[in-house]
């Protein structure tokens, strides 16, 4: 069985030490805030709690590192980890930079270990119910993907809205289009502190015809987090503020012709049935699974590369004022 050690427990990191926890294998926690390390020695009383990550990097009980620290800092921990021989999850995104992502994938498989990127939503049973709609050809062709992550806040103020957000988004849509698109277009504002996008629109031209959209922002009215495929024959919506029996919907509109008049067929929305589950804990497992050798994960290095290149590519349109081309 892994034991797991997981370093940094803010926001996001305390939901992987109660997920690892109840999975059974959580060992040890690192975190230099003596508050957040009296939260987990009170509530985890059989964890270890460490302040610096070199304790976690030279304990030999250890076999595996998740990583939920701020951003800038996942590239140099998920390397110190790997060097030490253990597995690694480390949060979205996997580094800030393609080169030091393509290193420490290199250095992952030299060692044969575990490199997994936190893409939570492709573990969100919803989705996966509409991945295998679009791969059982459900849909037809796909013409169009567009995808909104909008909210008040969680505003920040070292990483802009691009990399806060659209790193789930950018996720799905290669998921679902099966490669990384050709070029891109984005454009993004800052209102609230200089430098820091607080609103991001990317576009992106994919395979074929297929193109699509993100649209983030964490100043908006109201809290939105809708995932759009139209195809030739039918559209799926994922949104994921709704309860379960509205979360996934199939429309089946159709568009015909009356000579050189288009003529649109409206159709009422079919729920989607999956099984229910949390994502953080499907996410969690799935770690679990690829250590043991069971399954490997949607999320592993190489897809961890494919988003950066994404995000990169966005973030040097929206610096630079023009399109940018992607190679494959």
């Amino acid at each position: 069985m892994a034991r797991i050690a997981v370093i940094g427990v803010g926001y996001w990191g305390r939901n992987l030490v109660r997920n690892f926890s109840a999975l059974g294998v959580l060992a040890s926690v690192c975190e230099p805030d003596g508050e957040s390390r009296a939260m987990v020695r009170e509530k985890y009383p059989d964890v270890a709690v460490f302040e610096q990550p070199e304790a976690v990097f030279s304990d030999l009980k250890i076999d595996s590192v998740v990583i939920a620290t701020p951003a800038e800092m996942h590239g140099a921990l998920a390397r110190q980890a790997l060097d030490a021989g253990k597995h690694v999850f480390v949060e979205k995104p996997l580094c800030l930079d393609v080169a030091e992502a393509e290193t420490l994938k290199r250095l992952a498989d030299e060692k044969g270990l575990v490199l997994m990127v936190g893409h939570l939503l492709l573990y969100h049973p919803a989705f996966r119910a509409l991945l295998e709609s679009v791969k059982s050809g459900g849909l037809g062709e796909l013409r169009y993907i567009y995808s909104n992550r909008l909210s008040l806040g969680k505003i920040r103020r070292e990483e802009n809205a691009l990399w806060s957000f659209a790193p789930h988004d950018i996720s799905m849509i290669l998921q679902l289009a099966g490669t990384i698109p050709r070029r891109v277009t984005a454009t993004g504002a800052h209102y609230l502190t200089d430098g820091v996008a607080d609103t991001t629109l990317s576009h992106l031209v994919l395979g074929g015809n297929l193109q699509a959209h993100i649209y983030v922002s964490w100043l908006h009215p109201f809290k939105e987090q809708k995932l759009v495929v139209v195809g030739e024959q039918a559209m799926i919506v994922f949104d994921d503020t709704k309860e379960a029996a509205e979360k996934l919907l199939l429309y089946r509109h159709r568009v015909g012709w009356d000579g050189a008049i288009p003529i649109v067929s409206k159709a009422a929305p079919e729920p989607i049935a999956f099984s229910e589950s949390e994502p953080l804990r499907n996410e969690c497992q799935a770690f679990l699974d690829a250590i043991d050798g069971i399954s490997h994960p949607p999320s592993d290095a190489a897809e961890g590369i494919r988003v950066l290149k994404v995000l990169e590519a966005c973030q040097r349109s929206i610096l630079q004022g023009t399109a940018i081309d992607l190679e494959a």
